[in-house]
């Protein structure tokens, strides 16, 4: 064999050419890099990152994208959507171009890859969070999938509110394009979440939050995120800010949900709005919350310590939004795909080691 073998606890990985060509659970291979005693994973995928430390996706040009890759890798990250919020609609050209840029100069860099762009906004709708309700608009399928040609392939997911596409026809377009829709900052009903989702949508944007409460007799979005029957998949942050622990285990324990960070920069950002740190999370300066400072390392850790299980917290980290963009990744418990890897201390959870397209890209260094 002249692939290099990666060997862990819980398992061996044999990488050629950036590929998982074999795997095992039983005794590795000869010759084989032993990692000591690690959980040897597929890389995580964060599919909402609005931007990180001072660096915002919105504004950012090429030396941002290389420095806020090079702080991703070192948390798991090996796949990532950079996200684009509510804004004039001039501005998303622009912006899409330097993502353009930025994802061709991360392959074969050792950085994550730049899976494509998600728009969370601006055909938003009655719980805009952080979003300035001016900028909100209603469904223009003409300027979207004007903007979906101008730039092919690069948009993959959208988040928008059922309310704010009459007729369901920009979910539907999307589909159409096969760019994934997931349901937010909304105050649809149920009923609504349900018709949205036979139109296309697939996921739920940060669930319980930027939406109504989960109700008993008037269920709305929340309702249909939880519901394992709707085929709505809700993603979280699990910073313990924006959800308390029980409700983080209570989601992850009755549907297959998908960690993400909204990580988002501070200082001021693409809403020219001062925004702060505190206790892991991001506020406006009128004490709204908008977005954190989450890792996902960091929230595959609160999960676990908050009572899920790890296989479980894993998964939501990586093979749940890799399926859902249909990544050509390595999936944690299957042969084959992109070795996109991350080795995790079984004990602390911190990050060990990571690979991009099987070239290793971090390795943690330990004080003597």
């Amino acid at each position: 064999m002249t692939a290099t073998v990666l060997a862990a606890r819980n398992r061996w990985v044999a990488v050629e050419d950036g590929l998982v060509v074999d795997e095992g659970f039983e005794r590795p291979p000869a010759g084989a890099v032993a990692l000591g005693d690690v959980w040897l994973l597929s890389g995580f995928v964060d599919l909402q990152c609005n931007g990180v430390g001072d660096v915002d996706f919105m504004t950012a040009e090429l030396d941002g994208f290389r420095a806020a890759g090079a702080a991703l890798v070192r948390t798991g990250v090996t796949s990532y959507l950079p996200t684009l919020v509510s804004a004039p609609l001039d501005r998303y050209g622009p912006a899409l171009d330097r993502v353009a840029d930025a994802q061709a100069d991360a392959v074969g860099s050792g950085l994550p890859r730049i899976e494509g762009v998600h728009l969370e906004g601006p055909f938003l709708g009655g719980a805009p969070g952080a979003h300035p309700p001016e900028l909100l608009r209603p469904m223009d399928v003409e300027w979207l999938a004007a903007l979906l040609d101008a730039h092919p392939g690069l948009v993959r997911l959208v988040t928008l509110a059922p309310e704010a596409d009459p007729g369901l026809a920009g979910i539907r377009m999307l589909r159409d394009r096969g760019v994934a829709v997931a349901l937010g900052h909304s105050r649809c009903s149920y009923d609504e979440a349900l018709a949205a989702a036979a139109a296309g949508a697939t996921l739920v944007t940060h669930v319980f939050n930027g939406m109504g409460p989960l109700h008993h007799r008037a269920p709305g979005l929340v309702n249909a995120a939880l519901d394992p029957g709707t085929g709505l998949t809700p993603t979280l942050i699990a910073d313990l800010v924006h959800l308390h622990p029980s409700v983080v285990r209570l989601v992850m324990a009755v549907t297959s949900a998908i960690l993400v960070t909204d990580r988002v920069a501070t200082g001021v950002d693409s809403f020219g709005q001062h925004v702060g740190e505190r206790d892991g999370a991001a506020f406006l300066s009128d004490g709204t919350l908008t977005g954190s400072t989450l890792t996902m390392d960091r929230a595959v850790r609160n999960a676990v310590r908050e009572g899920v299980e790890p296989e479980t917290a894993f998964d939501a980290a990586s093979g749940t939004p890799a399926d859902e963009l249909d990544l050509d990744v390595y999936a944690s418990s299957t042969e084959g795909g992109r070795a996109d890897l991350v080795a995790l201390d079984r004990e602390t959870l911190e990050v060990e080691g990571v690979w991009c397209s099987g070239q290793r890209a971090y390795t943690r260094r330990r004080e003597p």
